[in-house]
């Protein structure tokens, strides 16, 4: 026996499920005398009738009741099939959403070394911060300061701790007793920076000036600029500490948050996520030494 064509069983599927040709045709993108042929045209070629039409409506048959039975189970098999065939095509892509700032600032200058070591992965990254939505998104992992509350449920890895300290250009001298008569650079994205490191060193901020920025990476790069002291994370000011552009007078403290790398449980075992984080975990480890 020749089975008619797939996509009459495809209209007749989406027909069955709407019992209407026509709001068929909107989700087929066709019109309602293209679903009405279609259908017409499988009930000959199956010699049964499998709608019921009366005052412009269309009822499922017994017989199309029983067809939609089995159209229903085989297209989500062939929408499962090519699911996951995509998923195997991109099965070495890792997509990575990282806050904006230490993205900039601290990995990717360090990325080639992790393309030199796992040349067969493709990092796509993604700069974003707080809440992340793996379902919607398509997003793998996110590196994230615990700085809010993530969904419960997600698998969480931590990579290191948040060292805070204030920084600026040598042509600006920091007081080891005080910040008198400095500018300091606040960021709107990391607002308690300053108070969390006053409140923890016991440091007065009297007779300071202010200047405010939208993000944390503009206080840096203002104060590479010279233009104040930023509140700065150890991580996202490393290089330019080794490279001399900064200095760090009172060096840097855990300010008592840290890193994570997030991901639903499902990638959890995932290789690609966990030669990641392992990567990214010994890089934190590294780079910490040197303040350590």
């Amino acid at each position: 026996m020749k089975l008619p064509a797939l996509s009459a069983f495809r209209y007749f599927d989406v027909a069955a499920q709407t019992e209407s040709f026509v709001r068929a045709a909107d989700i087929l993108n066709v019109t309602h005398g293209a679903v009405s042929r279609q259908i017409r045209l499988l009930e000959e070629s199956l010699g049964v009738t499998l709608f019921e039409r009366r005052n412009r409506a269309v009822f499922l048959t017994p017989a199309g009741r029983a067809l939609h039975g089995t159209t229903l189970s085989v297209f989500e098999q062939l929408q499962g099939a090519v699911y996951r065939l995509q998923q195997q095509t991109r099965e070495n892509v890792l997509v990575l959403s990282c806050e904006p700032t230490i993205a900039m600032k601290w990995l990717i200058p360090r990325l080639p070394d992790f393309h030199a070591a796992h040349p067969d992965i493709h990092l796509h990254l993604v700069a974003a911060g707080g809440p992340v939505d793996f379902s919607r998104s398509g997003v793998d992992l996110a590196l994230r300061r615990d700085d809010f509350h993530w969904e419960a449920g997600l698998h969480a890895v931590k990579i290191c701790d948040e060292w805070v300290g204030p920084v600026s250009t040598t042509n600006l001298t920091i007081a080891s007793h005080g910040l008198g008569g400095l500018r300091l650079l606040h960021s709107a994205s990391r607002p308690s920076a300053w108070n969390t490191w006053l409140g923890l060193t016991g440091q007065s901020a009297k007779d300071t000036r202010r200047a405010d920025y939208e993000h944390f990476y503009l206080c840096i790069q203002a104060a590479v600029a010279g233009l104040g002291v930023a509140m700065a994370s150890f991580l996202m000011v490393a290089d330019e500490i080794a490279s001399g552009q900064l200095h760090a007078p009172h060096s840097f403290i855990r300010d008592q948050s840290a890193y994570y790398l997030l991901c639903p449980p499902s990638m959890a075992n995932d290789e690609k996520c966990l030669r990641f984080t392992q990567w990214i975990s010994a890089q934190a480890a590294t780079c910490l030494a040197h303040l350590l």
